[in-house]
């Protein structure tokens, strides 16, 4: 069985809902996004549903589904939930397993535990994305330091949005990860657009 690839980034709002979106198609490959944390009607497997055309991806249940846009520990609060990492179980599937996480690798899911964590207990090998911003080559090797220091593979970066080559480059020479692509900003998403921009990952 093939080992699932997690989808995490640099902190949120950096582009994991449409780099999943993207490996999904190109691999043909199963989602699961383990933790929805607000926006119930629309959530991110929703999303991502309406922007795959093959017929072979087969969309797993959240395990858990919080009401609250906010951090998955607050959230599960305020619905009166404990998340606990044992209730986490991979879907059983033949196929790849695209999981996508929630905000970055430090955010929390209970008291004590935090992304990474799940990411560890998964047994996941990590896909980071990251987005050129003032403070991301700071986010981007932190996070790159944390996985290094939990021994989790990392497969590799994907750098989503406008390019910096000056960042880019600093992020790949001091990581000696590879670079399995660069995704341009795009205005409008829609299943063309999808199915063509895998092309620019390396995977």
């Amino acid at each position: 069985m093939k080992k699932p690839l997690f989808i995490t980034g640099i902190g949120t709002g950096v582009g994991k809902t449409l780099i999943s979106a993207i490996i999904v198609e190109k691999l043909n490959a199963d989602y699961w996004k383990p933790i929805q944390s607000g926006d119930l009607h629309q959530s991110d497997t929703i999303t991502i549903q309406s922007l795959i055309s093959n017929s072979k991806t087969v969309f797993h249940p959240e395990t858990y589904r919080l009401s609250q846009p906010f951090s998955p520990h607050k959230s599960a609060r305020i619905d009166n939930v404990t998340i606990q990492l044992e209730k986490f179980i991979l879907p059983e599937t033949n196929n790849q397993l695209i999981i996508e996480g929630a905000g970055g690798l430090m955010v929390p899911l209970n008291d004590k535990a935090l992304i990474i964590d799940l990411i560890e207990k998964l047994e996941a090998e990590v896909i980071l994305v990251s987005r050129n911003y003032l403070g991301s080559i700071n986010h981007t090797l932190l996070s790159i330091e944390s996985l290094k220091n939990r021994n989790i593979p990392i497969k590799g970066l994907i750098f989503n949005g406008n390019e910096d080559h000056d960042s880019e480059d600093y992020i790949l020479n001091h990581s000696k990860l590879a670079c399995l692509g660069r995704i341009p900003d795009i205005p409008e998403i829609d299943r063309s657009i999808i199915i063509g921009i895998g092309n620019f990952l390396s995977i």
